[in-house]
C-alpha cells in the first residue's frame, strides 16, 4: 500500500489551529505558549549548566579551551549538540515541537542543526540575518525553532522579528554555493555581505528591513517555543541585564524531502548530506539519519 502521512495519535499531542498556520504564513512566524513541560525544559536547563561548567565536556569552537570561571563570561554558544549528548537529542526530537514543525512544514520532517546558547551579561547579539542564507534546503523548507530556558525580554536579548519580511528572497553571499534561489533568476537582488553584522550601516540587509517598519520584540518564557521561516529577517541585539543570562535551544529542520547540501561545514559524502540528518516525523526517498540515542520518534511510517 502507498505511504500515506498521518498524525500520530498521543495524549499529549498539540494540534494547531488553522488561525495559527495562517499566522504563520502571514507573519513568518508563530509564538507557541506553554508547549514544552516546564519539567523537561528544567531538565535542558540543568544540562546545559553541567556542559557550561565542564561537568559535561563537549568539543566546541565558541567556547575556551578551559571551563572556569574566569573562561565564562567569553561562553556564548555551542553547535550540534545533538550529536553529542542523549539531553540535547530529547529536545531536538521533542514530541510536541515536531507537532507543530510537522504541521507548517511537513508532514515529512528531516532535524537538522542545534545550538545552544547562554549569552551572559554584555555578551551575544546578532544583526539582521535570514536563515536560508546559512543553512541551504532544496526547494527551500527551512525552519527555525526558537526555546527559551529561562525568561527572556528586551533588557537579556529576546528575539526581534520583522513581521512579514519571510516574503523576501534569500539575499546570498558571493559564493555560488550560497545560493537558495536559481542564480541569475533576479534582476535586482545583487549578492549581500556582513549580514549578520551588529552594526547596520555595514550589514548589507539593513535597507531590505527598513521596508518593514519597527522591529517586534519577541519576549518569551520557559516552555514557550517561537517557530520562524527560514526567510524571516530577525535579529537581537546584546544582554544588557546586570546579571541575567539568556540561555535558549535552538534548532532548525526542513521538509524531509528537500535536499540538503548542508552539514555544518563537517565533509559528507555526494552531492547531498541529507544521509547524516535525522528523519523526525513521516518517510521520504532520500537518504536519511537516525537517532544516535535511541530517542523515540515518530518516523519512516506506513500508510
Amino acid at each position: 500500500m502507498a505511504y500515506l502521512p498521518h498524525a500520530v495519535d498521543r495524549p499529549d499531542r498539540h494540534r494547531i489551529a488553522a488561525e495559527d498556520y495562517r499566522a504563520y504564513g502571514r507573519d513568518g512566524y508563530l509564538v507557541v505558549r506553554g508547549l514544552v513541560p516546564k519539567s523537561d525544559v528544567g531538565d535542558m536547563y540543568g544540562h546545559s549548566d553541567d556542559v557550561l561548567h565542564g561537568r559535561v565536556r563537549v568539543p566546541t569552537v565558541e567556547a575556551p579551551p578551559s571551563m572556569d570561571d574566569g573562561d565564562l563570561a567569553a561562553f556564548t554558544r555551542v553547535h550540534m549538540l545533538h550529536r553529542l549528548d542523549p539531553p540535547s537529542e530529547r529536545m531536538f526530537l521533542h514530541p510536541r515541537v515536531l507537532d507543530v514543525v510537522e504541521a507548517l512544514t511537513g508532514p515529512d520532517v528531516l532535524a537538522l542543526q542545534t545550538m545552544l546558547f547562554y549569552n551572559p551579561p554584555g555578551m551575544g547579539g546578532q544583526g539582521w540575518h535570514q536563515d536560508s542564507y546559512y543553512i541551504t534546503t532544496y526547494p527551500d523548507t527551512l525552519m527555525g525553532v526558537w526555546l527559551p530556558l529561562e525568561t527572556v525580554d528586551e533588557e537579556n536579548g529576546c528575539l526581534h522579528v520583522l513581521r512579514g519580511s519571510h516574503v523576501e528572497p534569500i539575499y546570498a553571499a558571493p559564493e555560488p554555493e550560497g545560493y537558495v534561489h536559481a542564480r541569475g533568476v533576479f534582476r535586482d537582488v545583487a549578492p549581500v555581505q556582513n549580514v549578520s553584522a551588529h552594526d547596520d550601516s555595514e550589514n548589507d540587509l539593513t535597507p531590505v528591513a527598513s521596508k518593514y517598519g519597527l522591529p517586534v520584540p519577541v519576549p518569551v518564557g520557559p516552555g514557550d517555543a517561537v517557530f520562524f521561516h527560514g526567510h524571516l529577517l530577525h535579529r537581537s541585539h546584546q544582554n544588557r541585564s546586570a546579571n541575567r543570562w539568556r540561555r535558549a535551544f535552538v534548532s532548525h529542520y526542513s521538509n524531509a524531502r528537500s535536499w540538503v547540501p548542508w552539514n555544518h561545514g563537517a565533509p559528507y559524502e555526494g552531492e547531498a548530506a541529507n544521509d547524516q540528518h535525522i528523519l523526525a516525523r513521516g518517510a521520504t526517498h532520500l537518504a536519511y539519519a537516525t537517532p544516535i540515542f535511541g530517542t523515540p520518534i515518530d518516523a519512516a511510517q506506513e500508510g
